[in-house]
């Protein structure tokens, strides 16, 4: 810990003299930097994303680099480097709670499974309570996926009036059925 105030002025030095333009110094910060961060991360990651060490290291030098020019001189350099390097570490652990493996050994079950009929035929109920020809421009464009200027053409309207139908159905649909307005 008493080697603490001797790293940051090391590298707080460096980082300055790197500000003023000096290309070496600028290399030997980024030399030393990744050490400290190699460290850094391997002390808070777990064995089972170890490997991304690398690419944390790497991840926070080209933040450190793309925003050095945010960095105040009146504060130490180590707190905002490690700053910047506790946000990605954040981000990693984000990444890593969503990188879930799932078997897809009962997938058969799951698209066996008639559960969507049921949305399917209150969808077309409630399309069913529009005009006729709102019905089909909102099946058209909103259901098949069909271009607003293909059903367009296909029906003899200008494309806003299509546009128009489509949005003031839905509107429709949307008050009918408990959506706000």
């Amino acid at each position: 810990m008493s080697d603490l105030p001797a790293l940051e002025d090391r590298l707080r030095s460096l980082m300055l003299a790197s500000l003023a333009g000096d290309a070496a110094a600028y290399r030997d910060l980024l030399g030393q930097l990744s050490e400290h961060l190699g460290r850094y991360y391997r002390r808070r990651l777990r064995d089972d994303l170890s490997p991304h060490v690398d690419d944390l290291v790497q991840e926070t030098l080209l933040a450190v680099h793309t925003r050095r020019m945010t960095y105040d001189p009146k504060r130490a350099f180590t707190a905002w480097a490690y700053a910047i390097a506790r946000y990605k570490l954040i981000d990693l652990m984000r990444r890593s709670r969503r990188m879930s493996h799932v078997p897809i050994d009962d997938v058969a079950d799951f698209i066996a499974d008639d559960s969507l009929a049921a949305p399917a035929a209150d969808l077309a109920a409630a399309l069913d309570t529009l005009p006729e020809r709102t019905r089909g421009l909102i099946r058209r464009v909103k259901i098949e996926g069909r271009s607003v200027a293909e059903v367009a053409a296909s029906t003899g309207m200008s494309e806003s009036a299509v546009k128009v139908a489509v949005h003031r159905g839905l509107k429709s649909l949307l008050g009918r059925f408990g959506g706000k307005q």
